[in-house]
């Protein structure tokens, strides 16, 4: 293999740019060539698609974002749309592709391997929901975001004895509330993965309040309940005094932490020497912080869970 591409697509997460870095370095390094493929896959079809060398990707490690940009893309959902892709890449002599994703990314790397062309996901998405990996690239930074911003939101919470309800992402997995809400010492988490019972968690603030308890910080996935549609019910149920914070687009951005930027680093080495290797329709992750590679359609066919141990160990912990 001579020639490879990488794109990044879907949602940004923090230390998608160590990824490109590295598998850009580690191509040149095997004296591969590599072409960035901008906007992701709407990129790909419409031939966004330029050489990289060394300084390409020089002083990036540390940027948030990604430098190929991205963008959703309904036309490669299509035979027509991936057809387009691969003329592309075939024009542009690209013999392999590393896409650096979440799960809609795998939908699409998963087509191209379909087609038989080489292809490999990396997973890049804050929300650590891609089955076959510990983490996602892009999770333990957001992560920290959020718990510097549930650090501050207490602060104001002391000082005027209220009850808040903090809204963070996760549309489908509760991983960053759930880490969250465990490392800032939350009274109540609500997750996609778990039903709650409001009652429960009314007679529990009700309790706190019995016992001297001046505040409380609740967190809440976007996948789970509307933030403000929780505070509400909150609210009626308690007469208690509640303030809601939607976190949003904010988790997303900043600089990578150091985890990030050596997990990014791993794995984007570690496609390209997948695809030296032969391999292709794989996916790299980390378990047990040893580097692995699946099946994608293996990956995407199973479900992703939280850690309910962990889950459990929350509630015992904020009574």
């Amino acid at each position: 293999m001579k020639r490879i591409g990488v794109l990044t697509s879907g949602g940004d997460s923090p230390g998608m740019n160590a990824a490109i870095r590295a598998v850009v370095r580690k191509a040149i390094y095997h004296d591969i060539e590599v072409y960035g493929i901008s906007y992701g896959y709407a990129g790909l079809i419409e031939g966004e698609i330029k050489k990289m060398e060394l300084g390409s990707v020089g002083d990036i490690i540390h940027r948030g974002g990604t430098i190929l940009y991205t963008a959703r893309c309904e036309e490669f959902k299509t035979l027509e749309g991936q057809q387009k892709g691969i003329e592309q890449l075939k024009k542009f002599g690209i013999e392999g592709l590393v896409v650096i994703g979440g799960d809609g990314s795998y939908r699409g790397a998963q087509k191209l391997a379909e087609h038989g062309f080489p292809t490999i996901g990396v997973p890049g998405t804050i929300d650590n929901d891609i089955p076959g990996t510990d983490f996602t690239i892009g999770f333990d930074t957001a992560l920290n975001t959020v718990i510097d911003a549930i650090d501050k939101i207490r602060d104001t919470a002391t000082s005027h004895e209220r009850t808040v309800i903090v809204e963070v992402m996760g549309r489908h997995a509760g991983d960053l509330a759930l880490w969250s809400g465990l490392a800032d010492g939350a009274e109540t988490i609500v997750i996609p993965e778990a039903d709650y019972d409001m009652e429960h968690i009314v007679n529990r603030l009700k309790r706190g309040v019995e016992r001297g308890k001046k505040h409380s910080i609740i967190i809440v996935a976007e996948g789970a309940d509307n933030g403000f549609d929780f505070g509400k019910k909150i609210s009626d149920a308690t007469n208690m005094d509640t303030r809601v914070t939607v976190l949003g687009h904010v988790q997303r951005g900043g600089s990578p932490s150091g985890f990030d930027r050596v997990l990014a680093s791993r794995l984007g080495a570690k496609a390209v020497d997948l695809l030296l290797e032969g391999k292709a329709g794989v996916t790299v992750g980390i378990q047990k912080n040893e580097l692995v590679y699946h099946d994608i359609n293996e990956a995407l066919s199973r479900k992703h869970t939280i850690d309910f141990d962990m889950y459990k160990l929350s509630q015992e912990l904020s009574i």
